[in-house]
């Protein structure tokens, strides 16, 4: 079967879905993005590491590199390689410098994983088609409305997270103060508002 190379394009989340966030893999030179429903603390994983935040102590992905390195093992792939019922199945390929191994994994403990390992992520043609969605203005305008999005097993039910409204009066070297304050307490889902509130900023919206 043919594999298309994604990238991450982002996280989301909805206004109007309370708790409910997206991560959004897209085509390798495509416009065909991948929305998947996730839970909070896999989008916190991914985002600490795709905004090379540092914990104050390893999170469990930052653990299982740190065993992995230890015994010499690379996670070199990421494959999306099913999608049941709305619902994602990944798998990692791995190597011990000798052995290729699979080994089942949720989407997102995959995803987080790829972004520690700088592991390609694949899936295939037949599921970027049935359940991809073509993008030709704003990326993330299309997630207003999450009903019927895709999601990995597990996210049935979602926590609701912190409300970042209160931030939107503060500084950014008041924001930045926060952020760091809550990387020291480990509140790694009040970390990921704040820095969403500073990427708004950055970004002029």
């Amino acid at each position: 079967m043919k594999k298309v190379k994604l990238d991450i394009v982002g996280l989301s989340y909805s206004q109007t879905q309370s708790g409910a966030y997206a991560l959004v893999l897209g085509e390798v030179n495509g416009r065909r993005r991948l929305p998947i429903i996730i839970g909070a603390f896999e989008a916190q994983a991914i985002a600490i590491e795709m905004e090379k935040m540092t914990p104050s102590r390893p999170l469990t992905h930052d653990l299982f590199k740190t065993f992995a390195e230890a015994y010499h093992i690379e996670v070199r792939e990421i494959l999306i390689y099913n999608l049941v019922d709305g619902v994602f199945f990944a798998k990692l390929i791995c190597s011990d410098g000798t052995n290729l191994q699979e080994i089942d994994a949720r989407t997102s403990d995959a995803i987080a994983l790829a972004v520690r390992f700088n592991a390609s992520i694949y899936t295939y043609e037949f599921i970027l088609s049935s359940a991809g969605i073509v993008i030709e203005g704003d990326d993330f305008l299309f997630l207003e409305n999450m009903e019927g999005l895709s999601k990995e097993h597990g996210t049935e039910e979602i926590p609701t997270p912190i409300s970042g409204s209160g931030y939107k009066s503060l500084s950014v070297e008041e924001l930045q103060q926060k952020l760091q304050e809550a990387l020291a307490e480990e509140a790694y889902e009040k970390a990921a508002r704040i820095r969403d509130e500073l990427n708004k900023r950055n970004s002029g919206q």
